[in-house]
């Protein structure tokens, strides 16, 4: 009797619904739309409904996170980009830095406005019962009326992964809300997260990979369960939650006019001068890692300083921010073409750290490492405070811009200066427009708690680094036309602050330089697209900074219409960067630090696809790492140690229900 997997089950039964979809009538509704907003004030910024069909499949890869992504190889794995200008600073809770693909913070927070009920299901599969990769995520969102609405969000990722120990486990899932009144607005949301992550410590040996006829006794077929690991009892567990409420109440007057075609009928429209804001936010982080394998746990680590029995130790950390502010808004009056916004934040940190009074027993083990000659609180709290102030201009269609400007008065922060913009012009051109545009930062900031004071079993250190300046400006191009775009930025860092070749924090105080350049062009012939991503980096500082200098994306495919009503999109995508030091990976730590021992890169990784569009349906297929053993290079390491995955079938359904 055949077996039916629960897998096939959940993609005949979004199959048929999707069917049902495609039979029902279409709905005439007027435009829905989303949006983000920013901290501190919530400002509002356009966004997108996630129904596109171009590159679908291309979500469900680990290294199309980013042009260049240093990943341990799993999907939902930790990762980096390490094209720099994309890689966000070290938060203060720097364990789930390394998880950022997979858990979005605020600036991925999506608000609807969708007329009438919308809900988008998402289910994707991939590889073997020995190696699958699933993928479950949902959004909803409804409107009460014209100007309440809720939504709700799911996003479930399990991934056995290639090697034995590599499984990878994320669960998402979080409430949403927003009203927009004359008077008054709200947008709030809870999110919350739990990850695991199984934890190898990198292959015992690359030739694994690279020549396994030589490890295997002749044998050049691997089993990728079989190849030998670092560590195998040692995972990472990150859960956090967020919860976020901005307030804006706003003060104007009535204005009324009567209808140009019908002068007796009375239209009345609120028109707000100016708003006062109340933003709250709370955040919550767990980190925990265990080993129960106390032999292989001495072994891989350098120093073990608190047990010689297995390591099981936790990191917590709270922060509750409030933020009150004033803002005179845009386009109130024909002659006020700005917007102007003033605000004061004050916010409490709390850090619980594993306690680090077992280093200063007197009849310490021998084979534990000599304690250190400095105390690390168990527990730490920071009370700092902000004054900043915002100008934009989001209406118009030749000039935008938006300008950001903070200085911190209390606490820690004292004297942390955070100095940022960007500005956008539109001039028309063969019918089209030329889009300009410019960027940049200025800032002088305090060094995060945790990478000044953390005590674990397997490192410690107590840190008194300096304020890191940096100064960020760049500019873009983009020809919608001939679809060109052009992007240039420089950096200069002082007292850049990084984890070294032994995984703890350093400071180089000297000047480090970043230079940036990428293009874009994307070429059509009829059903023929060839898309290409060119990026050019390069650190002054390599051994501080390490960054591959040339990295290549290109996506060659066909894109038609089949009966008028299925969109198609046939193709094969490639990624490719040149080899540098590729960054280490700590499993205790998750910190992604400096090495100077094995370089990574210098190899092809390709996927041939098919994505599907018919109607509220959405679908693929695809070949990852198509070209695996044929061509394009044995060392597909993007971290030293840690494989990419092997080839792998992969599909996926979405479908966007209209209730």
């Amino acid at each position: 009797m055949m077996k039916i997997g629960l897998r096939t089950i959940i993609l005949l039964a979004f199959i048929a619904v999707g069917i049902t979809m495609m039979a029902r009538d279409s709905v005439v509704l007027a435009p829905s739309y989303a949006w983000t907003i920013s901290k501190p004030l919530g400002q509002r910024f356009e966004s997108t409904i996630d129904t596109l069909q171009d590159n679908y499949a291309q979500n469900f890869v680990p290294v199309n996170q980013s042009l260049v992504y240093a990943t341990t190889g799993n999907y939902g794995a930790p990762g980096q980009t390490q094209v720099f200008f994309e890689r966000k600073h070290t938060s203060d809770f720097f364990f789930e830095d390394a998880l950022d693909a997979w858990i979005k913070d605020l600036g991925g927070q999506k608000f609807y406005n969708t007329r009438m009920p919308m809900t988008i299901l998402s289910y994707s599969t991939g590889g073997t019962k020995y190696n699958n990769q699933d993928r479950l995520s949902g959004t909803f969102s409804g409107n009460v009326n014209k100007r309440l609405q809720i939504g709700a969000m799911l996003d479930y990722i399990y991934s056995k992964g290639a090697l034995e120990y590599q499984a990878a486990k994320n669960f998402k899932w979080g409430f949403s809300g927003s009203y927009t009144g004359d008077r008054y607005e709200l947008q709030t949301y809870f999110n919350s997260y739990r990850s695991l992550n199984k934890e190898t410590g990198g292959i015992t040996d690359d030739r694994y990979i690279t020549d396994p006829g030589e490890v295997q006794g002749g044998e050049i077929k691997v089993d990728y369960k079989n190849i030998p690991t670092n560590l195998n009892s040692a995972s990472s567990r990150v859960r956090g939650s967020n919860f976020m409420m901005n307030h804006r109440y706003k003060v104007g007057y009535y204005r009324t006019w009567k209808d140009s075609v019908n002068d007796t009928i009375e239209h009345k429209e609120y028109v707000p001068v100016t708003s006062f804001i109340w933003t709250m936010d709370y955040k919550t982080n767990v980190h925990r890692y265990k080993d129960s394998n106390s032999t292989e746990d001495m072994k891989y680590y350098e120093n073990t300083y608190l047990s010689e029995f297995g390591t099981d130790e936790q990191t917590e950390f709270w922060k509750l921010s409030n933020t009150l502010g004033v803002s005179m808004l845009e386009g109130f009056n024909k002659y006020v073409k700005f917007g102007l916004s003033a605000y004061a934040t004050y916010e409490i940190r709390k850090f619980t750290q594993v306690e680090d009074s077992a280093l200063y027993i007197t009849d310490r083990s021998a084979e534990l490492s000599p304690a250190p000659d400095f105390r690390v609180p168990h527990k730490g709290t920071e009370n700092v405070a902000w004054v900043g102030g915002q100008l934009t201009k989001q209406k118009g269609s030749i000039l935008t811009y938006n300008a950001d400007v903070r200085f911190g008065l209390l606490g820690s922060v004292v004297g942390d200066i955070d100095i940022s913009g960007n500005v956008t012009t539109r001039i028309p051109l063969w019918g089209d427009s030329l889009k300009i545009s410019g960027f940049g930062y200025f800032k002088n900031e305090e060094v995060p708690y945790l990478l000044r004071n953390y005590v674990s079993n397997h490192f410690i250190w107590k840190n008194d680094f300096g304020k890191v300046r940096r100064f960020r400006v760049g500019g873009g191009l983009n020809i919608p036309h001939s679809g060109t775009f052009l992007e240039a930025g420089v950096e200069n860092m002082q007292n850049y602050v990084y984890f070294d070749n032994a995984g703890k924090p350093a400071q180089y105080g000297d000047h480090i330089q970043v230079l940036s350049l990428s293009a874009k062009q994307n070429l059509r012939f009829k059903a023929l697209n060839w898309d290409n991503k060119l990026t050019y980096q390069t650190s002054s500082k390599e051994s501080v900074l390490s960054l591959p200098k040339f990295a290549v994306y290109s996506n060659l495919y066909l894109k038609f219409l089949v009966a008028k009503v299925m969109h198609v999109q046939f193709g094969v995508d490639a990624n490719y960067y040149t080899k540098y030091y590729a960054p280490g990976y700590m499993p205790a730590t998750m910190a992604f630090h400096t090495q100077n021992e094995v370089k990574c890169g210098n190899f092809l990784w390709m996927n041939a696809y098919v994505n599907v569009k018919l109607k509220k349906t959405r679908f693929f297929l695809m070949f990852s790492h198509v070209n695996q053993g044929l061509f394009g290079g044995k060392e597909y390491f993007s971290l030293p140690h840690y494989p990419l995955n092997p080839r792998k079938f992969q599909m996926g359904l979405s479908v966007d229900f209209a209730n």
